[in-house]
């Protein structure tokens, strides 16, 4: 279901842009937990949702016992005239979860875009590991067939918890549809080792080649996202001839303290690699909010809840801010103009962590390189905007015409 989207089953309304639940017409008053249960099991109502996936889903990675769970699947069934007996709406699969049961009609508000549904996750993925001349295990991941699409590593990734995130589901999903996608968790996070010394953008740029030998490939197209474009661009300069096409989204050539003018820039980038710290060593969810709310501030509270427990579970608190440090610090502009192979740029609008002027400066100074302007405030595409399909148009068009004799 869509954001914006209204699920209708019986005499009820289930309503997500007003965060409302409605009988016949008339308000039904819940509390926000119990809405937020109640749209996740409507999400996801083709399968049995487990119990450790729900606490996650609606309560992030707040610790609550699974009598908080009880109460409020409780109040769900109160709330839309079911009880445990009965089990028309939800029902209980001992040992497995809950699924929601009731048949679900979904329209979109008069002007609201209908979203495709969230695709299915049914794809296995092969995960090896390879070692660096220093002694790290960089782990890595290949997905789907077809011809390669390399994937150069962002912040934060895990091989295996974001196959079925909520906010990096369907990114895997869509780009391993047509090709084999190679992704890999860089050193510091993830699956790849933890305890590292050596944590510089050379080391990165180093483990993507790394991977890329691995896997044994000769010429492919590389896709960067946010810093792992700075990673892919530094890579394709210095490697024209194995790079066939280059994608960057939501990505920049100069970290936020290169390119900080003034007092108050230069304290704001600061600031974010503080918070980083703060919010890694305490592992509270009222900072990891700050950061949701610059890389995905469209998202639902379920999607919004993903990617904090995603945070959480990533990287340690030494390294949270050691990561945003150095990114703060990248300088590849001076590499733009020897990028040689065609370029491109996609960028939101309303970003709120890399602006714009980011875009205009990777596409304007990339030799071949074209520029896509989305719609869309969010620094990760979320499944449910329209900007995303735009994306997906743009990028197949694009890897397409590698693929053309």
């Amino acid at each position: 279901m869509t954001k914006h989207a209204v699920a209708t089953f019986g005499q009820f309304e289930l309503d997500r842009q007003r965060f409302e639940l409605r009988r016949a017409g008339s308000p039904v008053h819940i509390e926000p937990r119990v809405f937020d249960l109640l749209a996740y099991l409507i999400d996801h109502r083709d399968r049995v949702v487990g119990k450790q996936e729900l606490l996650g889903a609606v309560w992030g990675d707040r610790f609550v016992t699974e009598s908080a769970l009880t109460t409020r699947l409780k109040a769900a069934r109160r709330a839309v005239d079911d009880d445990g007996a009965r089990q028309e709406v939800i029902k209980t699969v001992h040992g497995r979860g809950y699924q929601f049961v009731a048949p679900v009609s979904v329209t979109c508000e008069p002007g609201a875009p209908v979203a495709a549904a969230e695709p299915a996750r049914s794809a296995t993925q092969e995960i090896r590991y390879c070692s660096s001349d220093d002694g790290v295990r960089i782990a890595y991941a290949s997905l789907g067939t077809g011809p390669p699409l390399v994937k150069a590593a962002n912040w934060l990734t895990h091989l295996d918890l974001e196959r079925h995130s909520l906010v990096w589901g369907h990114w895997l999903d869509a780009l391993s549809r047509r090709h084999r996608l190679i992704r890999y968790d860089e050193r510091g996070c993830g699956l790849s080792d933890w305890d590292v010394g050596a944590f510089t953008f050379t080391e990165w740029v180093e483990d993507l080649a790394l991977v890329v030998d691995a896997c044994g490939l000769d010429r492919f197209p590389l896709l960067g996202l946010s810093q792992g474009g700075a990673v892919a661009i530094a890579y394709a300069a210095a490697h024209p001839e194995r790079v066939s096409r280059l994608v960057l989204v939501g990505a920049y050539s100069r970290g936020r303290m290169v390119r900080a003018r003034t007092p108050e820039e230069k304290d704001e980038a600061t600031l974010d690699i503080d918070l980083a710290r703060v919010a890694w060593r305490r592992a509270d969810d009222s900072f990891f909010e700050v950061f949701a709310s610059q890389f995905v501030p469209g998202a639902s509270l379920a999607q919004r809840a993903a990617f904090n427990q995603l945070l959480r579970a990533t990287t340690s608190s030494e390294n949270g801010g050691r990561f945003l440090g150095q990114f703060a610090d990248v300088n590849v502009s001076e590499l733009l103009p020897r990028v040689r192979c065609p370029t491109l740029v996609v960028q939101s609008r309303g970003d709120h962590r890399v602006p714009l002027s980011q875009g205009r400066e990777l596409a304007s100074t990339i030799p071949d390189s074209r520029l896509v302007l989305l719609d869309s405030p969010n620094h990760l595409l979320i499944h449910d905007e329209p900007a995303w399909s735009v994306f997906l148009t743009e990028l197949e068009s694009f890897l397409d015409a590698d693929a053309t004799p």
